[in-house]
């Protein structure tokens, strides 16, 4: 716990590295915890570092097949960074088997959808998803599919809520900055 708490507060500090090392330690005494080889991965990729963020996550799915954070988390990256999408949505759908009807999950196939440019279909998850489960990391990507669809006030309402739920959450202030919108 105190190395949880430890990693918990670099990582709210924004120093990733630091975190990383302390994951991969704590890792190293405890190969048989997936939740460390699943925060060890998850600092990588905070770090940029996609490829080693990919050989975690693919070893914790080969000693835990049916931990379905993996598939989600590495098929949510993918999407996010929109390279190998049919892979993404496999992994995705992987996630599903394992957690169906998980909003964030949901989520997570709805974006890799909006990708790939199947924007309604990734309209009706998101709402699905946002109905199930107000979060501002949905509400980002669910204003963002209203907004390339034209549906403007509709998107800025969506994210006006995900602010009052959390007006720091990262997703969703990158998203309006991107966009350069203020709801």
């Amino acid at each position: 716990m105190k190395t949880m708490a430890e990693v918990q507060l670099l990582r709210d500090n924004k120093l990733y590295k630091p975190a990383y090392d302390l994951l991969a330690q704590a890792t190293a005494k405890d190969p048989a915890d997936p939740d460390l080889l699943y925060d060890q991965a998850m600092m990588a990729e905070k770090m940029g570092n996609f490829d080693t963020m990919e050989k975690l996550l693919r070893q914790l799915m080969a000693k835990k097949p049916d931990y379905h954070h993996a598939y989600n988390a590495l098929g949510f990256s993918l999407a996010e960074r929109n390279v190998r999408l049919p892979e993404a949505k496999q992994l995705i759908q992987k996630a599903l088997e394992f957690a169906p009807g998980d909003p964030f999950i949901s989520d997570s196939l709805a974006w890799v959808e909006y990708r790939m440019g199947n924007k309604a279909e990734a309209l009706r998850i998101l709402q699905a998803a946002y109905k199930d489960r107000p979060d501002p990391e949905i509400a980002a990507h669910l204003g963002e599919v209203l907004w390339s669809l034209g549906q403007r006030d509709q998107a800025q309402a969506i994210w006006r809520e995900g602010i009052l739920l959390n007006a720091e959450n990262e997703t969703l202030v990158e998203t309006l900055k991107r966009l350069k919108v203020k709801p």
